[in-house]
């Protein structure tokens, strides 16, 4: 077995006495007599603390940015979706378009699937996106999915986001 030499170990160990040592005795800047008796010295953490709390800044809403990217707007579209998903309305369709309109986003550049399945059944899953000019914002919900999607996704050669039979959003 090997073992190790235990001198490094006690040399940091003495050096970082010596500096602990020396700076606790460093003379003071200003030599002079003591505070008065009736003068009271303020402690070191009474200095730090400041006199009023100061405020911790709450974190910023996400906005909507029509100058900026899709990327750049996937924040918002994730909190809208988000938001929704806690509701009621979770499973259709129509409560996330309006939810996204309401925050901002165009209505004309959005798709949704249907709520429904051919045979008049809820729908697995639920698709929405809105289409922005570098690239789609969709938005997946539904029972078979635990938990909201939100991405960002290229267009599709058809100028859509959505593959497959959307609905009309004539609301």
């Amino acid at each position: 077995m090997r073992r190790l030499d235990p001198r490094p170990c006690v040399v940091a160990v003495a050096v970082l006495a010596a500096i602990a040592a020396l700076t606790g005795c460093a003379p003071d800047a200003q030599p002079g007599p003591g505070p008065a008796a009736s003068e009271t010295v303020a402690s070191p953490t009474d200095a730090a603390t400041p006199s009023s709390p100061t405020p911790t800044p709450s974190p910023t809403e996400p906005a909507l940015d029509p100058d900026g990217s899709a990327e750049d707007n996937l924040p918002l579209f994730t909190e809208v979706v988000e938001k929704v998903w806690k509701t009621d309305d979770r499973v259709k369709g129509r409560a996330y378009i309006d939810a996204l309109v309401r925050a901002g986003f165009d209505k004309a550049s959005m798709e949704v699937t249907k709520d429904r399945s051919s045979v008049g059944i809820p729908a697995d899953s639920i698709q929405f996106s809105v289409r922005w000019t570098d690239a789609c914002l969709v938005g997946q919900v539904g029972p078979s999915t635990k938990k909201p999607a939100a991405v960002v996704l290229p267009h599709l050669p058809t100028g859509g986001c959505l593959v497959g039979e959307t609905r009309p959003i004539d609301w």
